[in-house]
């Protein structure tokens, strides 16, 4: 029989060892970009905690357990290296999350163990009282694995930005309920050693096993963890809303800058028409001259005069023709801007008259469309010409708009939104992550794209192949054609 109970015992420690070192793989998977090799984060847990049960001598649990949680730690920094900060606040959450649903656990199975196992009916047949202790232990990792779970999964949920960098000091503040819920665990661990040993001389009833203390104590202590596991997720929850109110007031800001381009856009066009107005009143004599070179048969003036009528004409409307002064304006400046960076530049794009689509919705998708492709184009890099393209067409009542970039990089895509993970999300090669304003308030541009293809019943799509980039946004309109 002590065979039997020894076995019991071993196959208790194994189960908790790798059971823990899953939970710990499924806690952080979902907040790494680089999934490949995670479930080494749960192995090298597990792997370092059983290895240290072996080694011969006593090894305090919570320095044994601490060496599991910090080979995880340097594993799942090896595996996606960046954002650090957010990876220590996963291994010491987990760590205090791990003892607390323990001792929850182990308050509720020493009532039951002292009710059931304990019993002198039990004590009498041992075989009967192996049974009971082996129900017990499964009560118990069942109940463990229960809360722990349960705990994880409401963090994973409430922590909505999982790939946004972390900073030190939101690092610092998250970090304060699981410590907190650690050293609260060493200090009930010591009062719980006090009263085993019969030390408790100033707690009613003397603090003796079998007398009503202890079970008032584990009652106290199951309650004392579950409001410390509660304030962890409660922590969190604050934190993302704290997080998701940046993220609106951010996103306000970068349409309050969006609406001011198009005014500028429509101040520019303005310009544009009393510029083309001046050029209708001044028509007339340039067609006289033109005449009386003609008529006077200096052809070659007349030509060179008309040349450079055309040109001033080009110079001032540009070579946009898409069939709205809106897009013809954006257009224009997108391709200048690509010039200036050595991009060649080529538009077929022609605006939907009388689909029902806004205009300024066109230009939404435009200005960031073209914003990403030039800042994401190679230019100098490669032999072959850095390009953008821009193509506008309809199929039925589907009003298609594809932008296309040179592009030999690699896409990292976010697994909630489907989306690429911008320059906003990414982190440095040091893994600390980019922190700058810029990097904050860059990476919205495809997800305002797709914005405004719902809008329109659509959505967006994107193909990377053949060092190209192309971004297609659908949007359905009441009569699609185009000029």
């Amino acid at each position: 029989m002590q065979t039997y109970w020894a076995w019991t015992s071993y196959l208790y420690m194994l189960a908790d060892i790798f059971g823990m070192g899953y939970a710990l793989y499924r806690f952080a998977v979902p907040f790494l970009i680089r999934k490949k090799g995670a479930f080494c984060i749960g192995a090298a847990y597990s792997a370092v905690v059983a290895l240290l049960h072996l080694i011969p001598g006593s090894i305090y649990n919570f320095a044994l357990y601490s060496a599991g949680v910090l080979a995880s730690l340097a594993v799942m920094c090896l595996v996606d290296r960046r954002n650090y900060c957010q990876k220590v606040f996963l291994a010491t959450t987990f760590f205090s999350l791990r003892w607390m649903s323990a001792y929850m656990t182990m308050s509720v199975m020493d009532c039951i163990y002292e009710t059931v196992v304990s019993r002198a009916y039990l004590i009498q047949r041992p075989a009967l009282q192996l049974l009971a202790y082996i129900g017990t232990e499964i009560l118990d990792l069942t109940m463990r694995f229960l809360i722990l779970g349960v705990s994880i999964k409401c963090i994973v949920k409430a922590y909505a930005y999982k790939r946004e960098y972390m900073s030190l000091k939101e690092m610092l503040m998250l970090l304060a309920p699981p410590v907190t819920g650690m050293l609260e665990y060493e200090i009930m661990r010591y009062y719980q050693i006090a009263l085993e040993n019969g030390a408790g001389s100033g707690i009613p009833d003397g603090g003796t096993l079998g007398s009503s203390v202890p079970r008032i104590y584990s009652v106290l202590a199951f309650f004392h963890y579950g409001i410390s596991i509660g304030a962890i997720v409660i922590m969190t929850v604050i934190y993302q809303n704290v997080k998701a109110r940046q993220e609106e007031k951010l996103q306000r800001e970068l349409l309050d800058v969006q609406i001011q381009s198009i005014r500028r856009h429509i101040g520019q066009v303005e310009d544009l028409y009393q510029n083309i107005r001046g050029i209708r009143h001044d028509m007339t004599n340039h067609m006289l001259t033109l005449e009386r070179l003609y008529a006077s048969g200096k052809t070659k003036e007349a030509l060179s005069y008309g040349i450079d009528l055309k040109k001033a004409l080009t110079d001032l409307t540009g070579e946009e023709k898409s069939g709205n002064p809106v897009t013809d304006v954006i257009l224009r400046e997108w391709r200048i801007e690509a010039e200036k960076r050595n991009i060649c530049f080529h538009t077929d794009f022609h605006y939907p008259a009388g689909s029902g689509i806004n205009a300024f919705d066109v230009s939404v998708i435009l200005n960031n469309a073209l914003q990403n492709a030039i800042e994401n184009t190679m230019s100098g890099t490669t032999d072959k010409v850095p390009s953008i393209s821009i193509l506008s067409y309809c199929r039925n009542n589907a009003f298609i708009i594809e932008i296309s970039n040179s592009f030999t990089g690699e896409l990292q895509w976010d697994d909630q939104s489907g989306l690429p993970i911008t320059s906003r999300e990414k982190a440095d090669n040091s893994g600390f992550g980019k922190s700058p304003e810029y990097e904050k308030s860059h990476g919205y541009g495809i997800a305002n794209i797709q914005r405004v293809a719902r809008k329109y019943f659509g959505d967006i799509d994107i193909i990377l192949k053949e060092g190209q980039f192309c971004l297609c946004v659908l949007l359905m309109a009441d009569n699609c054609f185009t000029a």
